[in-house]
């Protein structure tokens, strides 16, 4: 399977819309359900240990590890794996 960054980068590189059209699915604690959607537009760099969004005018970093998963358009192009307890 592809890595986050991989994935990330193909369709960057590959796809005449870029990120723009993706959504990613993030861990982010407080919110309802700890789950953040983000627009791909807001993607400035696919870093080789995180992504680096735009918000309100602040960069944020978000590391892979939070990442749970990758859509474009209604396509789910990667999800998280869950672990068996």
């Amino acid at each position: 399977m592809p890595t986050i960054r991989e994935t990330l980068n193909r369709i960057k590189w590959a796809s005449p819309s870029g990120l723009s059209d993706c959504e990613i699915v993030i861990v982010h604690r407080g919110v309802p359900g700890d789950l953040k959607t983000i627009k791909g537009s807001t993607i400035k760099d696919v870093a080789p240990r995180a992504m680096l969004i735009e918000e309100k005018g602040e960069e944020i970093v978000i590391p892979y590890h939070r990442i749970r998963v990758i859509r474009k358009g209604s396509m789910v192009v990667w999800e998280k794996k869950s672990r068996g307890v």
